[in-house]
């Protein structure tokens, strides 16, 4: 696999980043994921993160190096974190269950497979067009969906949700794929910090545009501005699938060198030494690139 990556997690006006998002891979198959801390509920930051760190974890012990079933990994692994989440509240005696969305991409074999829960979306760019887009579990979009069949009456509250991890029923995952990527593609995953304030259109031509490295940061000021002071969380991750002569090994990755059992992570560094979430910028990015290449080197040489 040859891919680039990009992503920035900014505070906005709340006191608090409860947004979480981080990628991992192997030398067949790339896991990118993203979580939204639930407000209203005790410890969003603790929920996004947990519900990351699972999906990761699971990731490491079934890809070797690719996942047999891809679609039923991320339903899987999805309701893993939930159930998580609930032992997390149960063994510390929370009156409520921490909460979070989450939607996750994986790409492997030259295909796309992708899973959600909540309205924490992923988008997938080719050219010019939108391509893929996902559906959030809230009341707006059902309703809006509906009323292409049926008249509706008053527009309900976008940020209601009818599902999410950490929830008393069973959450509902949406699964999608495969969907064969393109040199080119842009799949990017933001929290709804993004999309509550940058309409889809605007998304789709600043990522058609744009290099990633550009376009993440832009959009993700543009939601900041747009919001002022009572912005939310954003966070944004995209993707940027690359053909072999046109990987940029400046800001690419690449695992066609990789061993079988070599596994690299960003979930884990997405959490701050005292637990708490600070804003992710290049600096950090490329950091934690770079310790990720430096453990696969270490890694390829003692297998030798």
């Amino acid at each position: 696999m040859q891919f680039s990556v990009y992503q920035v997690s900014r505070k906005g006006g709340r006191e608090k980043n409860e947004d979480r998002m981080g990628y991992c891979y192997t030398r067949d198959a790339g896991l990118f994921a993203l979580a939204d801390g639930m407000g209203g509920h005790p410890e969003g930051e603790v929920a996004s993160q947990l519900a990351l760190s699972t999906l990761a974890a699971l990731f490491q012990r079934e890809a070797k190096p690719q996942l047999a079933d891809p679609l039923r990994f991320l339903h899987d692994a999805i309701i893993a974190g939930h159930h998580q989440l609930l032992r997390y509240a149960m063994e510390r005696g929370l009156a409520d269950t921490p909460r979070t969305t989450l939607v996750a991409c994986l790409i492997q074999g030259n295909a796309a497979y992708w899973a959600h829960c909540g309205d924490s979306r992923l988008y997938l760019v080719r050219g010019d067009k939108l391509v893929a887009r996902t559906r959030d579990h809230s009341y707006s979009e059902l309703q809006e969906t509906l009323s292409q069949v049926v008249p509706m009456g008053d527009r309900v509250n976008r940020n209601v949700l009818f599902t999410c991890l950490g929830s008393p029923g069973k959450p509902v995952v949406d699964t999608a794929g495969p969907l064969a990527v393109h040199p080119g593609d842009r799949v990017m995953l933001c929290s709804d910090g993004l999309w509550g304030t940058v309409a889809d259109n605007v998304i789709t031509e600043v990522l058609a545009t744009q290099a990633i490295s550009s376009a993440v940061p832009e959009l993700v000021e543009r939601a900041l501005r747009a919001a002022g002071e009572r912005s939310d969380n954003v966070t944004v991750l995209a993707v940027e699938w690359e053909s072999a002569e046109d990987l940029d090994s400046k800001s690419g990755i690449s695992t066609l060198s990789l061993g079988e059992e070599v596994f690299a992570s960003t979930i884990q560094a997405s959490l701050g030494g005292d637990g708490s979430a600070d804003d992710l910028d290049d600096a950090e990015i490329e950091r934690s690139i770079r310790e990720i290449n430096e453990a696969i080197q270490r890694s390829s040489k003692k297998r030798r």
